[in-house]
This record gives C-alpha cells, structure tokens and sequence, in this order.
C-alpha cells in the first residue's frame, strides 16, 4: 500500500487539473489538510462513541436508521471510521464489512487484487491524489448466491474547516448474490473551502445485483470531487441512484463497465448545486 500511496503521488504531481469541468483553480492544495485524526478510535457500541461526535450522528439520525432499517452500519468522522457493526446473522452467511484500514490488513489478497484497479491512479489528478492520501471508507464482500436482504450504509462526516475528505469504498459483490448499499455525506458550513475527493469502486459479478444508493448534502464550501466506477459482468445488474445537494462545485465520475454479455445498468441522478447568477 505504501508503493501505490508513493506512486500516486508522482503521478498527481504530473498531472494538471482537470479542464473539461468547471473551474476549480481556488483550489489550494497547500491550504487542505489531507488528514484529521477523530478523537477516537472505532466503537461497536453508540454509546462508546465521545458524546459530541455522537450528537452530530444523532441529530442525522444514524443510529435510528440502524436500528430500524439497516443490516449494519459505518459512521466516520473526518478521516477515521468511529462506529462500525453488523448483524450477526450476515457474519455467519460469510458477509464481510468492515472498514478499508482493516481490510488491508485482514483481507490482503482481496484488497490487492482489486483496489484502484477498477478506478486506474491515472484516471485524473484527484483519482490520483485520493490513491495518495486516501483514509476511511468501508470494504464489503458478499460471497457468491447471498442475497443481503436487508440494506447496509456508511455515513461520512467530514466536520473539520480547511481540510479534506478521502473516503475509498470497495465493495464485491460476488456470482448469483445481491446488495443495496446506502452511503451518505455531509459537512458543516465553513467560509474556507474543504475538498472532498473519495473513490468508490464497485464489481459485480456474473449474474449478481448491486443497488449503490447515495445521499450527499454538502455545505456551500464543499468542492465535491468524486470518482465512482463499477466493473458489471455477464448477467449482473448494476443500479446507481443518487441525490447530491449542496456544495460550491460538484464533478462526479459515476461509470459503468458493462463487461460481458447482459450486463445491465440503470442510473437515477439527479444534483443541485449552489445557484449560479445569471450572466448579464
């Protein structure tokens, strides 16, 4: 992981910034704190998770939403994943979730064999800045004919003013099985810009089903800039559906690799950006 972080950093190094989106030239690099340590480490419990942190999920309704509609759940807070639990019955079916630090460690060869190969480290300069400094995010595996009826989220908050967010989410859906993954996003209103630049990669295997559900309400100082991209194989469906509200600039990468035959995918987006005034 090391080798991929030093080699991003020189490919996003020779890269210039993107020219086919908006302008993003008051993005100062050297102002963005590329990481911030939560004072924490990850819970299983609410009720261990620092009581202000807490507040903040709360009064977004994380834990109600756990307990009554979700299989499990992942809350981080700037760059660290703080709240992470699943139910049991999932672990016995073999259904991994967990947080992308521990699954570089605990689940190596699956991580190795596809993380930043769906989303190449030269795709754009902020592919290859996140594959840099990346930190947070969640890992799931469903083996193969396991159908997650239920759905699973992770909820990122990235509270901090002058800094940025880099969540990566690899999920693996693997032959006959199915998922609904739910993420969601948001940050407090700062007059300094925070940049948010995470990558999700997804694979969906021959015959498999995958929903990637997003909800994202950033504040009006939010560069949202997003690269997302699933591997679809022969048979598998891929459903995208998004809501992104809020932020200065948004410039999502959402893509579909339809890769063999009757391979399906279906996208419902829809974003709301800052009003822009009218030219005169």
């Amino acid at each position: 992981m090391l080798d991929i972080r030093l080699n991003a950093l020189k490919v996003y190094n020779n890269l210039e910034l993107p020219t086919w989106g908006p302008d993003i030239s008051e993005l100062n690099m050297d102002e963005i704190a590329t990481y911030v340590k939560p004072k924490t480490d990850m819970k299983s419990s609410w009720e261990d998770v620092p009581e202000d942190i807490r507040r903040t999920f709360d009064r977004l309704g994380i834990p109600e939403a756990e307990r009554s509609y979700l299989a499990g759940a992942t809350a981080q807070f700037d760059s660290e994943v703080v709240y992470h639990n699943m139910k049991e019955e999932l672990i016995e079916q073999g259904v991994i979730y967990t947080d992308m630090e521990s699954a570089v460690r605990d689940y190596e060869d699956i991580v190795k064999e596809h993380f930043m190969k769906c989303v190449p480290v030269s795709d754009h300069k902020f592919a290859s800045l996140h594959a840099a400094v990346w930190s947070g995010g969640s890992f799931v595996y469903v083996p193969k004919g396991v159908h997650v009826s239920v759905p699973l989220q992770s909820y990122f908050r990235l509270n901090s003013r002058e800094s940025g967010q880099f969540e990566h989410t690899l999920i693996i859906v693997d032959e006959g099985a199915s998922l609904h993954f739910i993420e969601g996003c948001s940050a407090p209103k700062y007059n300094k810009v925070n940049l948010h630049a995470g990558c999700v990669e997804l694979y969906v295997k021959e015959g498999a089903y995958l929903r990637y559900s997003t909800i994202e309400n950033w504040s009006k100082n939010m560069l949202n800039l997003n690269t997302k991209k699933a591997i679809v194989e022969k048979n598998a469906t891929m459903e995208w559906v998004s809501g992104s509200f809020g932020s200065k600039i948004s410039m999502l990468y959402p893509m579909s690799i339809l890769n063999r035959r009757r391979s399906k995918n279906r996208v419902y987006w829809y974003i709301i950006c800052r009003k822009r005034p009218k030219s005169r």
